[in-house]
């Protein structure tokens, strides 16, 4: 009946709200297998003691008190109530811990306040008090908030504790093994029980984690990646070179320049269990903590890698990393280029004690400025550098385009390991870069453009923004192939660039498309559902007559 009358449940009469209760229940963990059906239990015996009928529930399973933000239950209850669609007169709650063990015990206050403001009265069924708003009540309450954020925070110290202790004996409190090592269960006899999966917790008081070697295949991974790094002292390289070979890291996910550095660093290799490097306590930020209060225990896990080699690989690392105020930097600076004659990024990286060019750069703003506080006037022309930032947001807006034409295409997209390069299909690769504008040595010479171009460059190809005078603007665009061979720096001119076999286009969409068409292959079902090509009919054949095939004779014969 379209006239009938119908009756919402934000508006029901307040007698009928007042028998109509809504229940909140919360576990901490999954493990806490009858907790909501003990607290059910007791607000189900309440609201029958009261004449209460249950009409909805709200709950949080295996969340936390800390925080509010993943309680999607607690944030449904308020959502309701804030905006007038709660059906109910009476919130029943088993406890005031309920709300939450937070570490501000003014939030957990807050949310009864939202609740009562909507007319909505909140009942502790399991507390020995009413909460009936008198002085007692306000004053037993307060004293539960303080009470429950206390046992959070002591409970907290407790467990790290623990860990502690257990990690001193050599055991694994908590956190992923590592690449190449497994989680090993272990009972109080140090027999093996099994080996645990990714997210497997223990549930036995008596039992311990260890950890051991895993995947021999990994294993050769590891000792691949460390006597590889003595040889470039690249992490870059070493992903770029373990995602060419289809290896994936211990998430699953491709190889970076972090990833292979966590290998590099992690002395499980070598038969250590360093614990308590970071530390996260009741859901705060995680913290680094001090090398001093780091727990290491020494030769608990069977070593992979040779010590010698590992201290070998730490040495390089360590002293690849200068922690120095910038006078001290430019105390430094203004040493060796004393002793160099010149200062360039290239000195700048390979002198010992000194940090990297890039480490310059960002605490300089420039290298022209570094240059004038060390009043050094360098005869080679850096206006190329303040251009950098440009060039960086040029190639990412052409890595984007490109990306979106192959997918369009048909063709798939991976990481190449670097920045700025693409694996298409999984074989092919595009690297894009920029190609500076340089002058030539004379004022009669040519200019000419060049490319700077990774550790490893991929095989595959480069597409590159050529760059106009002084490099700051694009004069056109550049695609031209390479074997992974070339050298560190790619020159050529414009006399030079179609002997060379460098493709140029003046616009992006042109090299987009070039791209598209080289890098991806033409789907085979897509060809066999095209029409075929109908062929056009041929002229018929006219025979020519005598006349036209003779030859026209001169009219006077001589």
């Amino acid at each position: 009946m379209s006239n009938a009358l119908i009756v919402h449940k934000a508006h029901l009469p307040k007698s009928l709200l007042g028998v109509r209760a809504a229940q909140y229940v919360r576990m901490s963990t999954d493990r806490q297998q009858y907790s909501i059906q003990n607290q059910a239990a007791v607000i189900a015996a309440y609201a029958h003691a009261h004449n209460f009928t249950l009409v909805r529930t709200y709950k949080d399973e295996g969340e936390s008190g800390l925080l509010i933000k993943n309680r999607t239950g607690l944030l449904q209850l308020l959502e309701d109530v804030e905006s007038n669609q709660a059906d109910f007169g009476h919130l029943l709650v088993y406890d005031v811990s309920r709300w939450g063990r937070f570490q501000d015990v003014d939030e957990s206050a807050h949310y009864e306040f939202v609740c009562r403001r909507a007319g909505i009265k909140v009942a502790y069924c399991a507390e020995q008090f009413e909460n009936d708003g008198s002085m007692l009540a306000s004053i037993v309450k307060n004293i539960k908030r303080v009470m429950a954020a206390e046992y959070s925070r002591e409970l907290s110290a407790k467990v790290y504790a623990g860990q502690c202790r257990f990690a001193r004996l050599g055991y694994k409190p908590c956190g992923r093994a590592g690449y190449a090592l497994v989680r090993e269960l272990v009972d109080e006899k140090m027999q093996t029980r099994r080996v645990m999966k990714k997210g497997e917790r223990k549930y036995i008081l008596t039992d311990h984690i260890r950890i051991r070697p895993g995947d021999p295949k990994e294993i050769a991974v590891v000792k691949w990646i460390f006597e590889r790094f003595l040889d470039v002292r690249s992490e870059t390289v070493i992903a770029w070179e373990l995602n060419r070979k289809g290896l994936a890291s211990s998430t699953g996910v491709p190889w970076t320049r972090a990833a292979v550095g966590i290998v590099l660093r992690n002395e499980s290799y070598i038969g250590n269990l360093v614990f308590n490097r970071k530390s996260q306590k009741l859901r705060q930020a995680a913290v680094r903590n001090p090398p001093e209060q780091w727990i290491r225990t020494e030769g608990c896990i069977e070593p992979i890698i040779d010590r010698e080699i590992f201290f070998r690989v730490k040495k390089i690392i360590e002293e690849r990393r200068v922690d120095l105020s910038e006078q001290e930097m430019l105390v430094r600076l203004r040493r060796t280029l004393l002793k160099e004659g010149r200062l360039t990024p290239a000195i700048i990286d390979r002198t010992p004690g000194l940090p990297c060019s890039a480490t310059c750069q960002i605490h300089f703003g420039s290298f022209r400025n570094l240059y004038r506080l060390l009043g050094y006037t360098p005869k080679r022309n850096y206006e190329y550098l303040d251009a950098r930032p440009l060039w960086s947001e040029l190639r990412s807006k052409l890595v984007q385009q490109v990306a979106a034409a192959i997918r369009a295409a048909g063709g798939r997209i991976g990481s190449g390991g670097w920045s700025d390069c693409l694996r298409v299909d999984g074989t092919a690769c595009l690297s894009v870069r920029a190609a500076r504008w340089t002058p030539g040595r004379k004022p009669s010479h040519a200019p000419h453009w060049s490319i700077q171009r990774e550790t490893c460059l991929p095989d595959g190809w480069i597409a590159a923004i050529r760059l106009a005078e002084h490099n700051t603007t694009v004069l056109d665009y550049v695609l031209l192939p390479t074997d992974g061979k070339v050298r560190r720096t790619i020159r050529f001119s414009e006399s030079s660039r179609a002997r060379r076999g460098i493709a140029s286009f003046k616009t992006i969409d042109g090299l987009v498309h070039a791209i598209t068409r080289r890098l991806t292959k033409p789907d085979p079902a897509s060809r066999a559902t095209q029409k075929p090509r109908s062929k056009r009919p041929k002229a018929p054949h006219l025979k020519t007559s005598n006349i036209h095939r003779r030859r026209r004779r001169p009219a006077n014969r001589f």
